[in-house]
């Protein structure tokens, strides 16, 4: 028991000493670590110092430069300062001395002017002097002179004026006539020049339009089916088309008879699609007709459309170019008018190349020029005023606008371009072939205006030339004076306007004429 108590102290008392050695350890090593933070602190300190020292060094290096780069900066904009101030100063001394001179050239001038006003002074209270002198002398002259003619000095100047009056009337009026003959004649050859170019550059067509469709059946059978019973289907269709059906005894053939084109074209295609499908009664008639007319719309949206991309012709109105397709179904004397305003178009647009002037307004103005033929109402204005409203209505511009008001003279003309298409429609319309006429109805009208030139006063002859389109009336020289002749042609003019319903234009020419004859023996 003591031994083990032994044992225990003795250990205890071990253990005690090991904690109190290792104690001791830790303080002395705790010791040199404090020793060695302090030198290492000291010495990063030191080098801290040193860093800091070079960094200034460097920084006040960088600031002396850059102190040095303005100082040499704001030298040079001094520089330039007082350089462009010296330029100025010398500018304005420059200026002085000019100014000094001129004020010295001006009190020369100035004097040199006081001297010549003093002169001319002088000359002229002398110029005076002689002035009086001359008027005494003149006046004693003209008073010799009246009593010797025995005219007083008035009656002298007038006749002496008279005299030369009538003098120079007649050489003006003889040089006048002689320009304007020449002018004429050049004018002339090179007007018909152009005409014919623009004429020979132009294919033409026949007018082959009428009143009248044949529609072409494969056998006398079909007439019975369109007839219907007690003529129902027939009298349905003429009803729904607004056309004249004729069944004779024409073999297979059936004639649709209507003056509007468009109708008449309804018509043939409803009866061909109603031959073709069999199925032939009031109401399938109805249907037929309703669905060929919204075609035939289609149609002349559709070649409005490709007239205006064949003629070069571009931002042309819906509208007009609805109207424009409208033309194909219309006719003019039996000339188709969208043929006639395609070939009017043409013939503009080379005219307008040969002059200079504006090819694409040209064509527009051609193109459009008889829209006012195809009227969606009836209206009691003139083809041409109503054709000229629509293309104001629809954006035209207003060389285009006159153009179209113009073509029949019904307004004045304001552009280059209203003579072109006036001409163009004339060369169109009056061509062999471009219109048809029944013979006895055109012979009437070329005696009618012979007639109409008979009826006045001194007309020796009249002739109707160029297929009506000129009249030329010869007149008595006796009766009819140069002055007279210009007239007559005038009031034959309007009365042919009141009086004759005609296409295009007619010229008058009055020609009067004297003759001296003798006979050598």
């Amino acid at each position: 028991m003591d031994s083990t108590l032994v044992i225990i102290i003795s250990g205890i008392v071990g253990i005690a000493v090991g904690f109190a050695v290792a104690k001791i350890m830790e303080r002395s090593n705790v010791s040199n670590l404090i020793k060695n933070a302090k030198k290492e602190a000291a010495s990063i300190l030191k080098d801290a110092k040193a860093e800091a020292e070079t960094n200034k060094q460097h920084k006040i290096l960088q600031a002396k430069e850059k102190f040095i780069e303005l100082k040499a900066e704001h030298e040079q904009v001094i520089l330039a300062r007082d350089k462009k101030i010296a330029e100025a100063e010398k500018r304005t001394r420059d200026k002085e001395s000019q100014v000094s001179n001129e004020l010295a050239k001006t009190k020369k001038a100035t004097d040199d002017l006081e001297s010549k006003i003093s002169d001319y002074s002088n000359k002229i209270e002398t110029l005076e002097k002689r002035q009086a002198e001359v008027d005494r002398l003149h006046k004693s002259q003209v008073e010799q002179l009246e009593v010797i003619s025995g005219l007083s000095a008035e009656e002298a100047k007038n006749q002496l004026v008279e005299s030369l009056r009538a003098e120079a009337k007649s050489g003006a009026m003889s040089y006048i006539q002689e320009t304007l003959e020449e002018a004429k004649l050049t004018a002339q050859q090179e007007a018909k020049k152009i005409i014919i170019n623009t004429i020979q550059r132009v294919g033409t067509e026949e007018a082959v339009e009428n009143c009248v469709s044949v529609f072409n059946i494969e056998s006398d059978d079909v007439k019975g089916r369109i007839i219907g019973r007690e003529g129902r289907n027939i009298r349905a269709l003429e009803a729904a088309t607004g056309v004249e059906i004729i069944v004779d005894d024409t073999p297979e053939a059936i004639i649709l008879s209507c003056f509007d084109p468009v109708r008449r074209e309804i018509a043939r295609l409803a009866l061909h699609k109603l031959v073709t499908d069999g199925r032939i009664h009031p109401a399938r008639i109805e249907e037929v007709v309703a669905k060929t007319a919204k075609q035939i719309d289609d149609e002349i949206i559709e070649v409005g459309k490709r007239t205006v991309i064949d003629l070069g012709i571009h931002g042309l109105h819906p509208e007009l170019i609805k109207v424009v397709g409208r033309m194909k179904y219309r006719s003019s004397y039996g000339q188709n008018l969208l043929q006639h305003s395609r070939e009017v178009s043409k013939l503009c647009g080379i005219m307008a190349a040969e002059l200079g002037l504006n090819v694409k307004l040209a064509k527009r103005a051609g193109l459009l020029h008889d829209i006012g033929k195809v009227p969606d109402t009836e209206s009691d204005l003139p083809h041409a005023l109503l054709g000229m409203q629509w293309a104001e209505k629809y954006g035209e511009k207003e060389e285009v606008c006159n153009a179209i008001g113009a073509h029949h003279d019904e307004i004045e003309m304001k552009s280059l371009l209203s003579p072109i298409v006036q001409v163009c429609d004339a060369i169109s319309g009056a061509r062999p072939g471009a219109r048809r006429q029944v013979l006895d109805s055109y012979i009437q009208r070329l005696k009618d205006l012979e007639d109409i030139a008979y009826g006045f006063q001194g007309v020796k002859s009249a002739y109707a030339i160029q297929a009506g389109r000129e009249l030329r009336v010869i007149v008595e020289s006796e009766k009819v004076s140069d002055d007279n002749a210009a007239n007559l042609s005038f009031d034959i003019s309007q009365k042919i306007q009141t009086e004759m319903t005609y296409p295009g234009q007619v010229k008058i020419t009055v020609i009067r004429e004297t003759r001296a004859v003798n006979i050598a023996k």
